[in-house]
């Protein structure tokens, strides 16, 4: 099963259009290694978004970094990255474990044009409740790319995640996972049906959820793992 995509001149005119709407640079990390069927394929897809980005003196706003197993082992433990492809947005804190292709595609691309913005895009109040967490957050969003639904939810994560960051609080890390490609996590949670969402190794959804539901199941969630950067990028 192949989820790589044909960047055709059309495709390539699209996402150009679309990612005018950036503002400030984003940087996209990208941590691959052998062995790896889509590794290729997500380092192409990420260098397409970069050259199609806007340009600001003279350079694209989306810039990347590449990360190889071998060669960059101190990378992949300072982010907690332990499997590839991953890509990684906002320090660490938004990731995607397994190539974000097929409907992924989407999700990603609004995820770079809302930070590139500064705008997470969430209710006012689901911002101040983000603000009074304690502890860190886990939440992994187990997709397939023919899933129509799952961006929205990956979307959603990323965004809780992004604003935590913006707020200076740090404690929250959203993780879509490519089901084919991590058959075990999938198999970890059960997965039947995606998106399926868990909070600190814990199923809380299957479906995308309400932004104040997502809140609340936090919130249950609080004092669960303590706040900091290496506890924050380990996977329960």
């Amino acid at each position: 099963m192949s989820f790589e995509q044909e960047w055709t001149p059309e495709i390539r005119s699209e996402l150009r259009e679309v990612l005018a709407d950036m503002v400030n640079p984003v940087e996209v990390l990208v941590f691959i290694g052998d062995d790896c069927p889509y590794c290729k394929a997500t380092v192409e897809m990420i260098q397409v978004f970069s050259e199609e980005s806007p340009k600001k003196d003279g350079k694209p706003l989306l810039t990347y970094k590449v990360f190889h197993a071998d060669k960059d082992k101190d990378a992949f433990k300072e982010y907690g990255v332990d499997r590839v492809p991953s890509v990684l947005l906002v320090d660490g804190y938004v990731r995607y474990t397994g190539i974000p292709g097929g409907e992924e595609i989407k999700g990603l691309i609004e995820t770079i044009i809302r930070i590139s913005e500064g705008e997470s895009g969430l209710d006012p109040s689901t911002k101040e409740g983000i603000g009074r967490l304690e502890g860190c957050f886990y939440i992994e969003n187990v997709v397939t790319p023919q899933c129509p639904y799952c961006p929205y939810a990956a979307l959603l994560i990323n965004m809780f995640a992004y604003e935590s960051y913006k707020q200076g609080k740090k404690c929250i890390v959203a993780d879509t996972v490519e089901a084919y490609e991590n058959e075990d996590i999938a198999d970890k949670y059960n997965v039947m049906s995606v998106p399926s969402i868990s909070i600190n190794g814990h199923v809380e959804f299957v479906g995308v959820p309400y932004e104040e539901d997502l809140l609340a199941k936090l919130v249950e969630h609080q004092g669960e793992r303590r706040c900091s950067k290496e506890i924050c990028f380990t996977r329960p």
